[in-house]
C-alpha cells in the first residue's frame, strides 16, 4: 500500500472534469508562496475574506448545551486560526422545522442575545461567522415535521405533515425573519441550507414533492420555494450582509436534480440575492458514501467545476478536502473560489495559520473516521474529534505549562501513548517514549495497510512530525523493564493488546494466521479464506483481503464506478443506471461471528452501512450465531446454536484469527508488584475493540492532568 507521501498516492479525476490530476505530495517546507490562491483574500463588494477557506456547518451538539461561553470559544478558537469565514451548527428558524426536539432555534430576542456572545468573541479574534438556518423538512425528529409532501424519509420515524399555502408562507417568513435575528446578533452572514435533502431540497425533486399546484409539477414550481425564501431573505438583512445558498450540486438519489435544473437553480438563486453558493453533496439517505475516509480526497470538486462560469458569484466546493496541498490545487484548477473544510477544522484549529506560517506538516490530519463527529451528533453526544479530543471542549481540557517539569517516561508508542507523550512535552515536561517495535504507530501501522484507511499513513507521520517538534525522546526496538523505569517520576503504561486465543481445535495448524500477520504482510493467505470475527478488525481485515492493494480510495473513476456514481449532465441525480460496478474480489472471503446479532452492528453509526455494503459487493459472506468446532485441512468447521445443531464446513486455503484482544498489562502488573505506581491508558486498561479514539482521548487528558 502506497504512502500519502508517495507518488502513488493519488487520485486521477474523471475525465468529466478535463482529466485533472489531483496529487498529494509530501508537505514539509511549504510556506505562504506555495498556496497563493488558498490564501488569497476574496473580495465579496461590501466586505473581504481574508482567505479562500470555509469552516463548514457542523452539528457539534455546542449550541443545545446553552453555555455561550463554551460555543464562543470553539468558535473565537477557530478565528485565531485565521480561517476566512465560519458558518455555525445548523440554526432552527420555527419548532416544526427544527431537527429535534431541543434542538438550537433562533426565534427570540434572548436567542439573539445569545448568539451575541458567539459574535462579538469571534469578531474580537479577528475572525467572520456566518449562521446557517437549518430547516428539516421531513427529516426532523419530531412528529410535528413538515414537507412538501406526506412522504416518509427512510432515515427518521414520523412521516410529515403536507404544507397548505399558509403553511408554506409561514416558513419562508419564518426563515426570513430567523436570518435578520441573525444578522440583529451580529453575525457577518447567513448560510441557507437548500441541499442534504433538507426542507428546501426536498421541494425540489419529484421523489420528495408530489404536489399539483403552484409549488410543485415543473420544475419551475419545485424550484419556486429555495428561490423565494433567498429573495425574502435578502429583502429582510438588507444588501450588505452575506447570503450563502447551499445548493445540491448531486442528489445521488432515485429522480434527483440534473444537472440542467442545478444550473437553472443556481442561477435563480445568484438573482434572488445570494453572495456565494455552497456545494452540497448527496442526500442524508442516499447510500453511497460521500465523507467517509475510503471515499477519495476531493471526490466531489468537479461537480462544482461544471457550474463555473454558469454564475457570476463565488462559487464554494466541499468534502474530503484535508490538506492545504488538496485545497490549493482544487482552487488552481480552476474548480471552486473557495473550499470548504469542516471535520478539518475538528482536527485542527490552527490549520490555516499553520498553512500560512510553512508548517503544514504540524496541522493535524482530518483521516474522516466519523468516530467523534458524525457518530457523536447522531449519537446525541457533542462532537469532538479522533486526532483532537480538545474541540469542544476547549474551555475544558486546556494544555498549559507545567508548574513543576517532571521526568515522564511513556511506554508504548501506540496511540495512546503517542497522544500522551506529545501533551506532556508540549506542556514543558521531559518525556521518554519507549516501544518494543522498530517505528511508532502500534495498530495505526496495521489499520493504515487496509484499502480505504490510506488517510492513517498521514496520522502516523504527523504523529513523528510532532514527537520531533516538542522534543520527546524516543527510543525504539527497546523491551522495557521495570528497571529501566526507576529514575522516572511519572510512569505511562501504554503497551496495548494481544489478540484473544479463540483457542479453537486444529488452530496451530499451517493454515492459520492471526489478522497481524495478514496486515502487515507475514502471511501468505490462500483465495478462500474464513475470518474469525466480524467487530472491526474483521471487517478490515477482509476489506484488505478482497482488494489485495487495489485501493479505489487512490483512484476516482474506479471509485465512482464501484459505488455507481455519473456525472449528473448524463444520468439524472448522478446515478449510474446500471448501478455499482465493483472490481472482482481478490479472494473468495466469509467472516464469522459467535454471536447470533447482526453482523457489523458495532460499527460506527455513519460508517458501518458503507463497511457492510462495501464487502457485500464483493461477495463477502457474513455468517452469525456459529459455534467454531474445528479446523482441519479442508477448512473451518461451525454448527449453529446452543445446541450445535447443522455441522457445516466452510472450504478455506486460511483461517484468519480476529477474535478480540486482551490487554496486554505484564509490565504494569511488574510494576505495581513492587509497589511502583504507573498509569495505564489505551488497550492496556481496556482492550475491547481496538479504540484509538478512546486511546488518544484518555492520553490526552493523562498528560493536560499531570
Amino acid at each position: 500500500m502506497a504512502a500519502p507521501g508517495d507518488a502513488a498516492f493519488r487520485v486521477t479525476w474523471p475525465a468529466i472534469s478535463d482529466g485533472v490530476a489531483l496529487t498529494t505530495p509530501d508537505q514539509k517546507g511549504k510556506a505562504m508562496s506555495d498556496y497563493p490562491n488558498l490564501l488569497a483574500p476574496l473580495d465579496l463588494g461590501f466586505t473581504t475574506l481574508k482567505n479562500r477557506v470555509l469552516m463548514g456547518s457542523m452539528h457539534t451538539g455546542l449550541e443545545e448545551t446553552q453555555d455561550w461561553n463554551r460555543v464562543a470559544e470553539f468558535y473565537a478558537t477557530r478565528a485565531r486560526g485565521d480561517v476566512g469565514l465560519m458558518v455555525t451548527g445548523g440554526i432552527g428558524p420555527n419548532p416544526e422545522g427544527s431537527v429535534a426536539h431541543g434542538a438550537a432555534m433562533m426565534t427570540s430576542q434572548q436567542d439573539v442575545d445569545n448568539h451575541s456572545v458567539i459574535t462579538q468573541r469571534v469578531h474580537e479574534a479577528g475572525g467572520k461567522i456566518a449562521m446557517q438556518i437549518l430547516h428539516a423538512g421531513r427529516y426532523a425528529f419530531t412528529p410535528d415535521c413538515v414537507a412538501p409532501s406526506a412522504v416518509k424519509s427512510p432515515i427518521s420515524m414520523f412521516a410529515p405533515k403536507e404544507l397548505d399555502e399558509d403553511g408554506i408562507e409561514k416558513q419562508i417568513s419564518d426563515i426570513a425573519a430567523c436570518a435578520l435575528r441573525a444578522k440583529q446578533a451580529g453575525y457577518d452572514g447567513v448560510e441557507i441550507m437548500g441541499s442534504e435533502g433538507y426542507f428546501l431540497n426536498q421541494f425540489l425533486v419529484t421523489h420528495t414533492n408530489k404536489r399539483t399546484d403552484r409549488w410543485g409539477g415543473s420544475y419551475e414550481n419545485r424550484m419556486r420555494l429555495p428561490i423565494e425564501v433567498v429573495r425574502r431573505v435578502r429583502e429582510a438583512v438588507g444588501a450588505e450582509f452575506i447570503l450563502i445558498y447551499r445548493l445540491s450540486m448531486i442528489d445521488l438519489i432515485p429522480n434527483g436534480s440534473t444537472h440542467d435544473e442545478v444550473v437553472q437553480l443556481a442561477q435563480e438563486i445568484e438573482k434572488a440575492g445570494a453572495t456565494i453558493i455552497n456545494t452540497g453533496i448527496g442526500w442524508h439517505e442516499a447510500r453511497i458514501p460521500t465523507i467517509a475516509t475510503s471515499v477519495p480526497r476531493a471526490a466531489f470538486a468537479w461537480v462544482t467545476q461544471k457550474l463555473m462560469g454558469k454564475v457570476g458569484i463565488p462559487l464554494i466546493t466541499s468534502n474530503r478536502i484535508n490538506t492545504p496541498q488538496v485545497a490549493e490545487e482544487v482552487l488552481a484548477t480552476g474548480c471552486a473560489d473557495m473550499v470548504s473544510l469542516a471535520r478539518p477544522m475538528l482536527a485542527d484549529a490552527d490549520f490555516v495559520a499553520k498553512a500560512m506560517a510553512g508548517k503544514a506538516d504540524q496541522i493535524a490530519p482530518c483521516i474522516a473516521c466519523n468516530q467523534a463527529c458524525l457518530d457523536h451528533t447522531f449519537g446525541g453526544k457533542i462532537s469532538t474529534c479522533l486526532v483532537n479530543p480538545q474541540a469542544c471542549y476547549e474551555t475544558e481540557l486546556r494544555i498549559e505549562p507545567a508548574s513543576t517539569v517532571k521526568a515522564i517516561a511513556v511506554v508504548g508508542a501506540g496511540p495512546a501513548g503517542l497522544s500522551a507523550a506529545i501533551t506532556a512535552a508540549e506542556r514543558g515536561h521531559s518525556v521518554t517514549l519507549f516501544d518494543r517495535a522498530s517505528e511508532i504507530g502500534g495498530q495505526l501501522n496495521l489499520a493504515k495497510q487496509v484499502a480505504g484507511k490510506e488517510e492513517f499513513w498521514g496520522l502516523v507521520d504527523w504523529y513523528r512530525t510532532m514527537l520531533a517538534e516538542r522534543g520527546v525522546t524516543v527510543t525504539l526496538n527497546t523491551e522495557v523493564t521495570a528497571d529501566a523505569l526507576a529514575g522516572f517520576d511519572e510512569v505511562i503504561i501504554a503497551t496495548g493488546v494481544v489478540p484473544r486465543d479463540p483457542q479453537i481445535p486444529g488452530q496451530e495448524g499451517g493454515n492459520v494466521v492471526s489478522y497481524i500477520d495478514v496486515l502487515n504482510g507475514s502471511a501468505k493467505v490462500g483465495k478462500r479464506v474464513a475470518v474469525i470475527g466480524a467487530g472491526g478488525i474483521g471487517f478490515d481485515v477482509s476489506e484488505h483481503l478482497v482488494h489485495d492493494g487495489d485501493s479505489t480510495t487512490l483512484n476516482l473513476p474506479e471509485w465512482m464506478r464501484e459505488w455507481g456514481v455519473t456525472d449528473p449532465a448524463e444520468h439524472r441525480s448522478g446515478l449510474a443506471p446500471e448501478g455499482p460496478q465493483p472490481h472482482a474480489p481478490a479472494r473468495q472471503v466469509t467472516m464469522l461471528q459467535r454471536k447470533p446479532t447482526k453482523v457489523g452492528k458495532g460499527l460506527g453509526k455513519t460508517t458501518g452501512w458503507i463497511h457492510r455494503a462495501s464487502l457485500t459487493m464483493m461477495n463477502v459472506q457474513m455468517i452469525a450465531g456459529v459455534n467454531y468446532e474445528k479446523i482441519d485441512a479442508e477448512g473451518l468447521h461451525i454448527s449453529f446454536g446452543e445446541a450445535r445443531e447443522k455441522p457445516t464446513l466452510i472450504e478455506a486455503d486460511t483461517i484468519v484469527l480476529c477474535a478480540g484482544q486482551l490487554s496486554d498489562r505484564s509490565l504494569a502488573d511488574a510494576l505495581e508488584g513492587r509497589g511502583v505506581a504507573c498509569h495505564v491508558i489505551g488497550g492496556a486498561d481496556v482492550a475491547a475493540e481496538l479504540d484509538a479514539k478512546r486511546a488518544i482521548n484518555q492520553g490526552t487528558r493523562l498528560a493536560a492532568a499531570l
